[in-house]
């Protein structure tokens, strides 16, 4: 009974154990398969964090220096083309009915406009022959420009017209540059002087950003007024009456007392002009009788008979 009950559970028990052996066998490899790609994952996450902590570094150097770039596609995308960038002025003269009414119709225009006036010189004329000019200096909107000159231009006769642009692109884009840059300077000044140090140190660096500062207060005034030059276009108007003032004829009793003047100064002048000379004649009288006197003796000499 006993032999054959071995006889029985000897193969069962060989198979059982063949077959728990490849399970067991099968598990650890698959356990090792598992292991190896979380061994491989877990290293390219420390070479990333070690090459990202590097790469901050670099970075914070080169934000420090003004030297940064942008990265990826950033750095190879195309930059949009900036608008050209100009300032115009442009000059305008008229020939006008009336300038008195001709000035408060171009300050309402200006006023329409959103402009200013800058400056209004009125030469009003000082005798009846001079003719009356004025002169004005308007700044209006860039874009509204070419319709504030068409509108001028109908309240008389166009006598000049022009317009002068100057591009200043580059200067923009150079003051702009700048700025930048000295903005970074200052933002890496004041963490330095976050930092601690000796007072020489820090007296050093609060010099350099006082100088930082006052640079880019002075670079700040000149992009903001070429921008204001590029928003705002100058208009010099000129002026001019159409017709030249007649001279106005004086009235009667104006003339009459006029000539009467005339009259009288002519013969004061002359009675004074008579005395003078008779004053003269008696002053020189003898000398006048002595020449007169031998002019006489010569002739009854030269008129005498001759003696035979």
């Amino acid at each position: 009974m006993k032999r054959s009950l071995r006889a029985t559970f000897k193969p069962t028990f060989i198979f059982t154990a063949l077959m728990g052996g490849i399970l067991l066998t099968s598990c650890g490899s698959a356990s090792q398969k598992s292991a190896a790609p979380m061994m491989s994952q877990a290293s390219p996450v420390r070479k990333t964090a070690e090459t990202q902590t590097k790469s901050n570094s670099r970075v914070a150097q080169e934000v420090k220096d003004g030297t940064a770039k942008p990265e990826g596609n950033a750095a190879n995308a195309q930059a949009p083309k900036q608008r050209t960038q100009l300032i115009k002025t442009a000059e305008i003269s008229l020939k006008v009915d009336s300038i008195e009414k001709t000035l408060q119709t171009v300050t309402k225009l200006v006023q329409q406009k959103d402009g200013d006036i800058l400056s209004l010189q009125d030469d009003r004329p000082q005798d009846n022959v001079s003719r009356h000019l004025a002169s004005m200096q308007l700044r209006v909107p860039q874009e509204k420009l070419e319709t504030t000159l068409d509108e001028l231009a109908v309240l008389g006769t166009v006598q000049n017209r022009n317009i002068k642009a100057e591009d200043v692109t580059n200067q923009l884009v150079d003051a702009e540059a700048r700025l930048r840059n000295y903005r970074k300077q200052e933002a890496t000044l004041l963490k330095i002087m976050d930092r601690s140090g000796s007072v020489g140190d820090v007296l050093k660096v609060a010099q350099e950003l006082s100088n930082v500062r006052q640079t880019i207060e002075q670079v700040d005034a000149q992009l903001k007024n070429l921008r204001n030059q590029v928003a705002y276009s100058t208009i010099r108007l000129r002026l001019m009456d159409a017709v030249v003032p007649l001279p106005s004829q004086p009235a009667l009793d104006s003339q009459v007392k006029e000539t009467w003047n005339q009259a009288t100064h002519a013969l004061g002048s002359l009675t004074t002009t008579l005395i003078k000379l008779i004053i003269w004649l008696a002053v020189f009288s003898p000398y006048l009788l002595v020449v007169g006197g031998s002019i006489y003796g010569l002739n009854l000499l030269r008129n005498r008979p001759s003696r035979s």
